[in-house]
């Protein structure tokens, strides 16, 4: 076994011994973490991508502190919305989280929605050789004036995986694949490729609350209302006028991305919130798909009035995962 595999199981050995909780926007995933948490007396990590921001509260729906029963919560107002915090970042950052719970005798209960960073925490990711700006540059230059599939037709000719894979107008991908193959010299497809495979069901805690679309698109529509309601737009237009812009990744975000064009002068107010409302049920059957296509993940029901019945459910598990995985957590 090479170095980076016995480091990608070692990675795997500690994340598989946490529980995760998600699911689609709006499922109810906020309420009924705290609950298991207390169950599990675990702390709570988050596992969204845009909650590690600060002044971003409204839109991120994040818990108040004041509603959190004292249970900690992790990887939350971690970073500056003028930053564009990675993938990477969290990853790490989480890692050397887990290991500081559980030396508190306490388990580690992720909670949130975003697909990539489940996937990430579940199986690695490859972060290879730090960024090259000079070769970035140099290359960009190469095509300059040249047809806008020339940069990916350069990666085809180095690595066809990759190529199949990458969207021709995703210029940062290709770049970094390129860039991959210039400092390695081996494809980029091959490292990821040690991602791919999945661990049974069985053998984690991985748990995806799921509800008819009906109901979770009424869901939807509720909450972006009540965020207006709460500020949602003041809390953007704050963001619009900081002493330091508002970054690449975070103008992004879902709901402030739409708002943001409207703070900008490219849509009226109404247009703006119906476009999060349209955006949101998108983003919704995006993760959907995600989690399906995840081996690792158990679908719980949360198709009752309130979830009743469903705290329970989850409790039960938690029970036997407790017995099963954590036995010295069990007394």
């Amino acid at each position: 076994m090479s170095d980076w595999s016995g480091e990608i199981q070692r990675f795997r050995q500690l994340t598989l011994s946490c529980w995760y909780l998600t699911g689609p926007t709006c499922a109810g995933k906020s309420r009924i973490a705290l609950k298991l948490a207390k169950q599990l007396n675990a702390e709570i990590v988050s596992l969204d991508s845009m909650a590690v921001y600060r002044e971003m509260d409204i839109g991120t729906a994040k818990i108040p502190l004041e509603s959190r029963d004292g249970i900690p919560h992790h990887l939350i107002d971690v970073a500056d919305p003028s930053e564009d915090y990675s993938l990477a970042q969290y990853v790490n950052e989480a890692a050397d989280i887990i290991a500081e719970i559980q030396l508190r005798d306490k388990n580690v209960l992720f909670a949130g929605g975003s697909p990539l960073y489940l996937k990430a925490m579940l199986r690695g990711i490859f972060q290879g050789p730090s960024a090259d700006n000079t070769f970035r540059a140099e290359l960009l230059k190469k095509v300059q004036g040249k047809p806008p599939e020339a940069l990916h037709n350069m990666l085809r000719s180095v690595d066809t995986v990759s190529a199949g894979k990458i969207h021709p107008n995703d210029v940062r991908r290709i770049v970094r694949a390129l860039e991959v193959f210039e400092k390695t010299g081996k494809p980029i497809s091959t490292f990821q490729k040690q991602f791919d495979e999945g661990t049974p069901p069985e053998l984690c805690n991985v748990y995806v609350l799921q509800m008819p679309r009906d109901r979770l698109y009424e869901r939807i529509e509720k909450r972006v209302d009540r965020m207006m309601y709460d500020g949602f737009y003041d809390e953007v237009k704050m963001l619009s006028v900081r002493h330091i812009p508002v970054g690449k990744t975070a103008r992004q975000a879902l709901g402030y991305k739409e708002l943001f064009e409207y703070v900008d002068g490219k849509c009226s107010l109404y247009q703006s919130v119906e476009k999060i409302k349209q955006n949101t049920r998108h983003f919704a059957k995006h993760q959907e798909t995600w989690f399906r296509s995840l081996c690792e993940c158990r679908f719980v029901s949360a198709d009752k009035p309130e979830f009743e019945g469903l705290e329970e459910e989850l409790a039960i598990m938690a029970e036997k995962g407790i017995k099963g995985m954590f036995p010295a957590a069990a007394g």
